[in-house]
């Protein structure tokens, strides 16, 4: 199996069908480095080519899920050359290459199981919006936080999320940036199911998983 700077892909039992890809930077709170992007398309596109692979749970390292882009890989993309046009045309490319990232999860032709805990922020909701299903612990929290930065949820979160929780309630988020719980989030069907604790989130993904894993 590859070697990742941002991420950890494993199965936690030989013999079963449920692979794991955790976002790996738990000092970070697994904010989206510049590696991450490249890394976790190509460890998707391995998974949904691997033939023992019929389910996988994506979760993160330590206590969050995900913390959002990293600053410096927004800092790194905010580097003007002075020309509005090729600045403007470089950033388009860039984002472009961030969403197909993201859209990889999509494109995955296993189901994709998000479990989360902790913050889940920016980001986070770009990814989780794009898995199959998604759980949380009561941990969790969660923020679509780019307009605190005066940038636009770019990634998927705005097209995505409105699908899934409604138009207002996903223009409200994006538009306010306001923190909520893991709680409303499956107030709001963002989440299938909240967990009593990360454990618990840990064992009833796991269950689901390999009941995914059977059915398939």
């Amino acid at each position: 199996m590859e070697h990742y700077k941002t991420l950890q892909v494993f199965q936690k039992f030989p013999s079963s069908g449920v692979f794991h890809i955790n976002l790996n930077r738990p000092s970070q709170r697994n904010a989206l480095s510049r590696d991450f992007f490249p890394e976790f398309s190509i460890a998707l596109q391995s998974l949904d080519q691997n033939p023992n692979a019929s389910v996988i749970v994506l979760s993160g390292t330590g206590d969050h899920f995900c913390s959002g882009i990293d600053i410096k890989t927004l800092n790194s993309f905010a580097n003007d050359t002075g020309d509005r046009g090729r600045s403007g045309e470089r950033l388009r490319r860039d984002i472009k290459y961030l969403q197909e990232a993201i859209t990889a999860i999509e494109r995955c032709r296993k189901p994709v199981i998000a479990a989360i805990k902790g913050a889940c922020i920016g980001g986070g909701i770009d990814i989780v919006t794009a898995c199959d299903i998604r759980y949380c612990s009561k941990d969790a929290f969660f923020s679509v936080k780019e307009v605190d930065m005066g940038l636009t949820a770019d990634l998927g979160t705005l097209q995505r999320l409105p699908g899934i929780v409604g138009f207002g309630n996903a223009m409200e988020l994006a538009l306010t940036g306001r923190r909520f719980s893991g709680q409303e989030a499956k107030e709001l069907g963002l989440v299938s199911r909240v967990f009593g604790s990360k454990e618990e989130l840990d064992e009833g993904v796991k269950i689901i998983a390999e009941g995914l894993h059977m059915v398939g």
